[in-house]
């Protein structure tokens, strides 16, 4: 199976052209996808309702929509109102060729801040009916400015991830609907823009801390860095690139797994060639 994750900044590109069809045509043959940055009601792409427009570029895949930001938006004066309930969402999107089976949108901690942008961020589960069983997929965008806030992101984030079987998924007691139970599946990818750089200290928050000796000894309950399992960091890795300077790059794009599928690990790469976002989509492989 191949897992990819693309943060598509609402459809611009490096070269400032918004075209989502060449965010899909970056994405091919991927069978489960997570995106951020994927927005509705937004005046900068024209208020394009991006969810709609992914779908339909991946007619053969199931999809959920996670947004996490959600504000009533009014044209600017002097221009043509906008139609009646307009929105601004942002959040996260999942597509699959299986059926999605559970979702839930986790809201993930953030702090009012004074000067600098802060929209809610959120991560966006989805439970996925693969042929290798039921799996539970994460979407995730964190918060872009603040350390501190990205901490405590994750510390949410993890704990949300490991009282899953606890909590259930998004419903529970389905019988009394008359609906299936959602499975409960122990093992997950996450996926999406940290806005963290390997061993930061937000990175060995989530990841745990690098042992001199031993390094990171697996355990359950700590998601393992699909990268650095497969040593596919490479001096200079980056997955984010400054459209004003394009020497400013960043590695800040990750998939993160359960202990239960590091050993089936196979393959992890960026696409460093694609023109789609200021980001650069990253694929894992995961086999039998």
């Amino acid at each position: 199976m191949i897992f990819a994750s693309y943060n598509i900044q609402y459809g611009f590109g490096l070269d400032g052209r918004y075209d989502p069809e060449r965010i899909a045509e970056s994405l091919e043959g991927a069978d489960v996808i997570a995106l951020q940055e994927v927005t509705r009601g937004f005046a900068r792409n024209d208020y394009a309702d991006m969810p709609a427009i992914i779908a339909a570029l991946f007619p053969d895949h199931f999809w959920v929509y996670g947004p996490a930001c959600d504000i009533h938006v009014e044209a600017p004066e002097g221009q043509n109102p906008l139609p009646r309930g307009t929105r601004f969402q942002f959040g996260n999107m999942v597509l699959s060729r299986w059926p999605i089976l559970s979702v839930r949108t986790l809201l993930l901690p953030r702090s009012r801040t004074v000067d600098k942008l802060n929209l809610q961020r959120g991560a966006t589960e989805a439970v996925i009916a693969t042929p290798e069983g039921a799996l539970r997929v994460y979407s995730v965008h964190l918060d872009h400015v603040s350390i501190d806030e990205r901490i405590a992101q994750l510390h949410y984030l993890s704990d949300r991830i490991n009282a899953f079987i606890q909590e259930g998924a998004s419903l529970t007691g389905a019988s009394e609907l008359g609906l299936p139970e959602p499975p409960l599946p122990e093992d997950y990818v996450i996926m999406g823009d940290f806005n963290m750089e390997p061993e930061s200290p937000e990175y060995r928050t989530f990841a745990g801390a690098f042992d001199g000796f031993y390094g990171r000894t697996a355990r359950i309950g700590t998601p393992i860095d699909a990268f650095a399992a497969l040593g596919a960091y490479r001096p200079g890795s980056y997955s984010w690139m400054d459209p004003e300077d394009h020497g400013r790059r960043m590695h800040i794009d990750y998939c993160f797994v359960s202990c239960g599928l590091k050993d089936r690990l196979k393959s992890a790469v960026i696409d460093t060639n694609s023109l789609g976002s200021d980001h650069f989509p990253l694929r894992v492989e995961i086999g039998d």
